[in-house]
């Protein structure tokens, strides 16, 4: 049976059960999640050819320290960067090194900020140069995907409403969501209650209450959904080879609808594909 309970008077640790945030909590959550959006606005202006993940992700450290945040990766469980990029076919997890970015890649970069305890989580897909109309197609599918996600976000629905919306529309334009990754409940947290499933029924799932605040971050491939995680323990990867992409929004669940909590500042929130 699930249960919910005052955010303010529950255990830093994930019980299972799923927190409802106040207004302080909203507060934390926008100050956090702007901070992580803006990191991801300026990488719009360095990720390019050449330019390593190595690069990036010493870029996302000193963009956080000099805002006095924390990279949530950081040493999380055995993790030793401040980002995750995943390239091409990786799904997500991509661990960054010297290897340089090259015209025609995609890039999913996912960056998580602690600031005053709070987490800020968000990933963007940023094409390299000039881009192939198959990967332009799956950024577009999958950043439709995020939004529908989001869309269905209400009190009183189910959780399995935003994933029906998103395999809906990825398996009607011939793409696949992968099952193996999911949303997650955050805020104190980085990883907390509930589960946010990509794809099934919209009567599945627990009911969204204001106050909750979790991720959707679906990830679609061109190819078939199955993945496999390299010997790295970390790096997932599409089996078949074919392209990935995921876009990430942190939301909270108000009165009426939702709070996109980590939108662009600065109107980026899909980099463009020139």
């Amino acid at each position: 049976m699930v249960t919910y309970l005052d955010a303010a008077e529950a255990p830093l640790r994930n019980t299972g059960q799923i927190r409802l945030y106040g207004e302080d909590g909203f507060a934390g959550m926008r100050k956090a999640c702007d901070l992580t959006a803006r990191c991801l606005d300026e990488l719009a202006t360095i990720v390019k050819p050449g330019v390593t993940t190595n690069a990036i992700d010493r870029f996302v450290f000193e963009f956080g320290m000099d805002h006095g945040a924390i990279p949530a990766t950081l040493n999380y469980r055995g993790y030793t960067k401040s980002v995750c990029t995943s390239i091409n076919h990786v799904v997500c997890h991509g661990i960054p090194d010297d290897k340089p970015l090259r015209e025609g890649d995609i890039v999913n970069i996912d960056v998580t900020y602690i600031l005053d305890g709070w987490h800020g989580d968000s990933s963007r897909m940023y094409p390299i140069g000039q881009i192939k109309r198959a990967a332009e197609r799956l950024l577009e599918v999958t950043h439709e995907c995020l939004m529908r996600g989001v869309a269905a976000v209400k009190p009183g629905v189910r959780t399995g409403a935003i994933g029906a919306a998103i395999q809906s529309y990825a398996e009607a334009e011939r793409c696949s969501v992968v099952r193996d990754f999911c949303g997650h409940g955050v805020g104190l947290l980085f990883h907390d209650a509930p589960n946010i499933l990509h794809y099934g029924n919209a009567n599945e799932g627990v009911e969204m209450r204001p106050g909750m605040i979790f991720t959707i971050e679906p990830m679609i491939n061109l190819g078939r959904p199955h993945v496999k995680v390299l010997s790295d323990g970390w790096t997932a990867v599409t089996r078949d080879r074919s392209l990935s992409a995921q876009y990430e929004h942190t939301v909270g669940v108000t009165e009426t609808g939702c709070e996109i909590f980590t939108l662009s500042p600065a109107g980026l929130d899909r980099p463009s594909l020139a």
